[in-house]
């Protein structure tokens, strides 16, 4: 017969993925922007180029990415946060970060609010949230890699679900716009989180190999290693266009659509 701590942590394994009300509202958006961007008139290049979608389109686009972007943030630190409970560390169990709910994940504002703006005014997927890790409780160094990596391979993840549903069910150019858009976003989010820069997934997976120095380096450079990264992003246009490109690449390598994206692009900043 199980003791009362082993039947306390069963009932924890077996409640523990619980999304939040918040989490539920964002997909809610998202799906009803999927459902603007159906009903309303698919766009041709013409329409596009000529500033004439139809406004159901544009609503519905602009929702999708938006909504469906907050998604992906949450299932990003999910990913993280589920790997590590998987690998030892239960403290994320009682910290929320395995109810999907935005605000778990630091600030709100900085983790949320603010890269979503950032996308609809620049374009640029920054990464939202965090969660913190007792990497003490881990198992071992190639749990470590795995909690870091868990992140961006969700949006990878998630950036080929979307490219393979516009194959599969060829929603038109409206709906599979949004989503090529959207799902170029989540492969951009990838290449970005997999860079070894300190502050970014990509340093989280190799730093437990790392020398004692280099470690503390990397601890030092976390808190503006990304801000100076962004900032170059954003502030030479050629640097962006050259990240961009490889992004793109790994897009169409996935099976992709590169007129869909485009059109996708163009329809959700329609203020350009």
């Amino acid at each position: 017969m199980p003791d009362r701590a082993t039947a306390t942590l069963d009932g924890v394994q077996r409640s523990m993925v619980r999304p939040s009300p918040v989490f539920l509202g964002i997909l809610a958006v998202t799906i009803l922007g999927g459902v603007l961007a159906a009903i309303g008139e698919a766009p041709t290049i013409s329409d596009v180029l000529a500033d004439e979608v139809d406004p159901l389109v544009v609503t519905g686009t602009v929702l999708l990415v938006l909504g469906g972007w907050g998604v992906s943030l949450c299932l990003h630190e999910f990913g993280h946060a589920i790997v590590a409970y998987r690998g030892g560390d239960r403290e994320v169990y009682f910290k929320g970060y395995l109810t999907l709910d935005p605000r778990k994940y630091t600030d709100p504002v900085l983790s949320l609010v603010v890269p979503l703006l950032l996308l609809a005014i620049g374009g640029i997927p920054l990464p939202g949230g965090a969660v913190w890790i007792n990497h003490y409780a881990l198992r071992s160094k190639a749990i470590e890699t795995m909690v870091s990596l868990a992140g961006p391979l969700s949006n990878l993840a998630m950036g080929g679900l979307l490219i393979l549903s516009v194959e599969l069910f060829d929603p038109g150019t409206g709906l599979g716009g949004a989503l090529s858009f959207l799902a170029l976003l989540q492969v951009f989010a990838f290449v970005l989180n997999i860079l070894p820069i300190p502050g970014l997934d990509g340093w989280g997976a190799i730093e437990p190999y790392l020398s004692p120095a280099a470690q503390q380096f990397g601890a030092k450079a976390r808190p503006w290693a990304p801000l100076i990264l962004f900032a170059v992003l954003i502030g030479i246009p050629e640097v962006g266009r050259a990240f961009s490109s490889v992004a793109e690449t790994v897009f169409l390598w996935l099976g992709g659509s590169e007129l869909l994206y485009a059109m996708g692009d163009s329809v959700f900043f329609f203020w350009q």
